[in-house]
């Protein structure tokens, strides 16, 4: 693993039970302050590929060749207590569904502190000013009155927003990001694009961002790596990928991408 790296993905075949590998023999590196899209339709195994690197397959699932090395230490090799020591700590994710992770029995406020608290020798007063200050800047309406909230109170994308505040909070090395805008209107998307881009300026995060929208991977990404039925069929820089793209099915999705007077939104 080069000095330069902080992740590095070696040959990495993911399967379930004793069937034949859903991801299939995957190289990829990611720089730190560098941001990864990872592009594919469902099914494709994008999203099935960052949960292995956060070690949170679902059941059955096993990392059956390869290594996935952070910082140069094979992650298959921790130990349970290093993972929880790991996880939202140095290596943070967003899930596509992040706001069910919240706790609909306790207010939004007492589990936002709570976390902050965890990782970061704060007061109270801290904690809760810190919080305010990422709901806001997720251009959340009333930042007060959704920390006094319960999630039932609130709507599917408002919980969206409070879960990747919560992730972005911890100022991690490392964030994965799985489709983190897919239940957000086009506007709020942006903003919460920028402010993810703004994590990587202010703390010099490495970002994995797992998509289908290549417009956000163009956007955004330093590389683009482009799944297709479990394989890695394309990786460059975005300018490669984008201008000069070598696998057909690539070539398909850039042409999908929407036009408006005559310019691709890309």
């Amino acid at each position: 693993m080069s000095p330069m790296e902080i992740l590095k993905i070696d040959n990495v075949s993911i399967s379930y039970g004793g069937q034949r590998p859903v991801v299939k023999k995957v190289n990829l590196a990611v720089k730190p302050k560098e941001i990864i899209g990872i592009v594919g339709e469902s099914g494709s195994g994008k999203s099935t590929l960052i949960r292995a690197v956060l070690g949170l397959l679902p059941m059955g699932g096993r990392v059956s060749g390869g290594e996935i090395t952070f910082k140069g230490r094979n992650l298959l090799e921790y130990s349970k207590k290093e993972w929880r020591e790991l996880r939202g700590n140095r290596i943070a994710m967003i899930f596509q569904n992040a706001g069910a992770s919240l706790s609909p029995t306790r207010k939004i406020g007492n589990q936002f502190m709570e976390s902050i608290q965890a990782h970061f020798n704060s007061s109270k007063a801290d904690a809760y000013a810190k919080a305010i200050d990422m709901l806001a800047k997720m251009r959340l309406p009333d930042a007060i009155g959704i920390m006094n909230s319960y999630t039932f109170q609130l709507s599917g994308g408002m919980k969206q927003r409070v879960a990747i505040a919560m992730a972005m909070t911890m100022e991690p090395e490392l964030l994965l990001a799985d489709e983190p805008t897919s239940a957000l209107d086009v506007t709020i998307q942006a903003q919460v694009v920028r402010e993810m881009m703004e994590l990587r300026n202010q703390f010099n995060t490495s970002i994995i961002i797992v998509t289908h929208n290549m417009g956000v991977a163009s956007y955004m990404s330093d590389k683009i790596g482009v799944m297709r039925q479990g394989e890695l069929v394309e990786w460059g820089s975005r300018a490669q990928v984008i201008n000069n793209p070598q696998d057909e099915y690539t070539a398909n999705l850039i042409s999908a991408i929407p036009e408006l007077g005559g310019c691709r939104l890309v």
